[in-house]
């Protein structure tokens, strides 16, 4: 876990702890390669409703380092599959993303009953934070 300000952990909180698009990178063969995701963060990770077979879960099995950038925020971390959305491991993270993800969880992107349908978790190692002239670093 991440070891920084209980006041940027509020920045956070208040930035991200909603449905928020961020840039995800991966890596393959030495190549970066970056696509939009909806997250939610909570406690120094953010969490992404993805597809176990995707082309980004195939490249973070293979190197699980990742980059994320968001509204005046960029960090590193380390990308991990939860498994199966409706797994028991899973429910209370997953209640969260129903709630949080509301407006469109049920619009057919996703088969919940779908074991590939999975939860990235991606811990927060390092990164900037930029919020009112005020830099965190962690």
């Amino acid at each position: 876990m991440i070891n920084w300000s209980q006041e940027s952990e509020i920045v956070m909180t208040e930035r991200f702890g909603k449905d928020t698009v961020i840039a995800l990178a991966t890596i393959e063969n030495e190549v970066p390669d970056v696509r939009y995701v909806n997250a939610y963060y909570e406690q120094g990770a953010f969490y992404v409703i993805t597809h176990a077979l995707s082309k980004k879960m195939r490249q973070i099995a293979n190197h699980s380092t990742v980059a994320i950038a968001g509204e005046w925020f960029t960090a590193q971390g380390k990308g991990n599959s939860l498994g199966y959305f409706g797994k028991e491991e899973n429910h209370e993270i997953a209640e969260k993303l129903k709630n949080v993800f509301a407006e469109w969880i049920e619009n057919g992107h996703f088969d919940f009953t779908d074991e590939h349908t999975i939860i990235l978790r991606i811990e927060l190692t390092s990164g900037l934070l930029l919020s009112h002239g005020t830099k965190y670093k962690f």
